[in-house]
C-alpha cells in the first residue's frame, strides 16, 4: 500500500472535508437477491451495506438529494432510493430531477443543495449528467460545500463516473483493445487525475481503463465492480465497502506504449502496467493529489 506521506501540494491546499461515495452499480436495495445473480453466490455478501454506509455518513446533517438526471427513467430511479432509505430508516430523501441548465442556475435548485445532508447521482448516461450540470451554479455549489463544508456526495454507476476526470463516456467494452474507441471528456470535478469506470468485472471493462492510462499516463484508474464502492476521504484516501473488488491500475512508470503511433482502429500495446485489486475493508492512498475550491 502506498505511504501516507503528505503530498508537497497538500502542504499549502487543504484537504475538502467531504467525502465522497463512488459506487460501481447495481448496489443493493434490500430487494430479493436471484439465486444466479453474484451477490446469491458471494459468502460475504452483505445486504444493504452501501446504502447503510451512506446513511451513517449522512447521519443527522440534513436529508439526502437524489439527482436522477443522468437516468432515462428519473421518478423510477429517485423512488428506488425514496423506498430503500425508507427501509434502513435512513435520512429524509428529496428527488430532484434537474433537465435543463437553467434548473441547474436557480436559487430553488442551489436552495436544495445547501439544505442536504448528502447528494446522490443514479446511474444512467453520465455524458447528460455532465452536459446539463457542468460549469453551473450548482457544480460549483456542490464542490464549494464538499470541499468547505463536509458535504457527503455520492454517486452511483453513471453518477460514479461523472464524478472524476477525467470521464469515460463513450466506448465499445469488447473493442478497448482498439486506438480511438474509447472517448473522455471532463467530469465534475470532485476528484482529479482519476479516471472511474464502473461494472468494471461484469463487463470486462480492464482494456478500455488501460486505453484511457495509456493515453493519461498520469491519472490513476479506478474500476469499481457492482454492488462494490470506494469510500473517498481527504480528497484521496480510499476504504473498499461491501461485496465485489475494487481494481486500481497505475500507469505513471509505464515503460512503454504505441498508441501515439499506431493507426485509429489498430490494437495498441502497453509494457508495465501496475494493478492493485482491492476486496472489502482494504485501503489506499491514491497517489494524487486533492485540489480544492473557493
Amino acid at each position: 500500500m502506498p505511504s501516507k506521506k503528505q503530498h508537497p501540494s497538500a502542504q499549502t491546499c487543504p484537504l475538502p472535508t467531504g467525502k465522497l461515495l463512488l459506487i460501481g452499480g447495481h448496489e443493493d436495495k434490500g430487494k430479493p437477491a436471484d439465486e444466479q445473480t453474484e451477490s446469491a453466490q458471494n459468502v460475504n455478501f452483505a445486504p444493504e451495506a452501501i446504502l447503510e454506509r451512506l446513511a451513517q455518513e449522512i447521519g443527522n446533517r440534513g436529508p439526502l438529494l437524489v439527482i436522477p438526471t443522468a437516468s432515462g427513467l428519473p421518478e423510477e430511479s429517485g423512488q428506488d432510493y425514496v423506498e430503500a432509505f425508507r427501509k434502513l430508516s435512513g435520512p429524509k430523501v428529496v428527488v430532484q430531477n434537474i433537465a435543463t441548465r437553467t434548473e441547474a442556475n436557480e436559487e430553488s435548485t442551489l436552495a436544495l443543495v445547501d439544505k442536504a445532508g448528502g447528494i446522490l447521482f443514479t446511474g444512467g448516461d453520465q455524458l447528460r449528467l455532465t452536459t446539463l450540470l457542468g460549469g453551473t451554479a450548482l457544480q460549483r455549489r456542490i464542490q464549494a460545500r464538499y470541499a468547505h463544508e463536509g458535504l457527503v456526495v455520492a454517486g452511483t454507476s453513471a453518477g460514479a463516473t461523472a464524478m472524476s476526470t477525467p470521464m469515460i463516456y463513450q466506448g465499445r467494452d469488447d473493442a478497448g483493445f482498439l486506438k480511438g474507441e474509447i472517448h473522455i471528456t471532463t467530469g465534475l470535478e470532485l476528484l482529479h487525475d482519476v479516471a472511474v469506470d464502473t461494472h468494471f468485472i461484469a463487463r470486462g471493462r480492464i482494456v478500455r481503463m488501460a486505453q484511457i492510462l495509456a493515453t493519461n499516463p498520469a491519472c490513476i484508474g479506478l474500476g469499481l465492480e457492482e454492488d462494490t464502492a470506494v469510500l473517498v476521504t481527504e480528497g484521496r484516501e480510499l476504504e473498499v465497502l461491501s461485496s465485489g473488488l475494487v481494481v486500481v491500475m497505475d500507469a505513471r512508470n509505464c515503460s512503454s506504449t504505441n498508441i501515439h503511433e499506431v493507426a485509429p482502429g489498430t490494437p495498441f500495446t502497453m509494457r508495465g502496467v501496475q494493478l492493485h485489486l482491492l476486496a472489502r475493508g482494504e485501503r489506499y492512498s491514491l497517489p494524487t493529489a486533492p485540489r480544492l475550491y473557493a
